[in-house]
């Protein structure tokens, strides 16, 4: 297993999805992951610290294991099978270790809210046809967004503010 950060969230303009773009810590290797909307939404929530007056799914699977009194060690994208992601949480209660089968778009999700590190299987990671391709057009950079941090969002600021948020604002994606 190699450790990866959440290097990039875009959208792939050959299928409309989102893609989260993991990256080799400290090198160039990349595991991109098609997901959910749902889940890219929460992720870019947690990256750019935005709140919502209530709690989301993944937000409660923090409570939920910080209550129980557990730990997330670890999260591991393990395999893809017929174009199907394979994730697990590493959890650690009372001495206990406690693995758990995972998308790995709520792994990810869940690791950024416990500050737990990301690891991919090395045979997932793939290095980038062009180096020079890769840092303009190929794979874009997350939004730029300025979200005001010092407020809760409402369900239809967080609508409005999605809803103006353009393909061009994630990146585009060539794999």
């Amino acid at each position: 297993m190699i450790e990866v950060v959440v290097s990039k969230l875009g959208i792939d303009p050959g299928t409309k999805t989102y893609v989260v773009v993991l990256q080799e810590k400290g090198a160039a290797r990349l595991l991109p992951i098609w997901i959910g909307q749902a889940e890219a939404e929460s992720i870019v929530m947690h990256m750019h610290n935005m709140k919502r007056a209530r709690p989301l799914t993944h937000d409660l699977c923090k409570a939920i294991v910080t209550g129980l009194g557990a730990t997330l060690r670890r999260v591991q994208i393990t395999r893809v099978e017929n174009n199907t992601y394979f994730g697990e949480l590493l959890l650690e209660r009372d001495g206990n270790s406690i693995r758990v089968d995972s998308r790995p778009s709520d792994a990810i999700a869940i690791a950024l809210r416990l500050d737990a590190p990301i690891f991919a299987a090395e045979s997932l990671l793939m290095v980038p046809e062009d180096e020079e391709e890769s840092e303009g057009e190929s794979y874009g950079s997350s939004p730029n967004l300025q979200p005001d941090t010092s407020s809760e969002l409402s369900t239809e600021q967080l609508k409005s503010y999605l809803e103006q948020l353009r393909p061009e604002d994630f990146g585009k994606f060539k794999l």
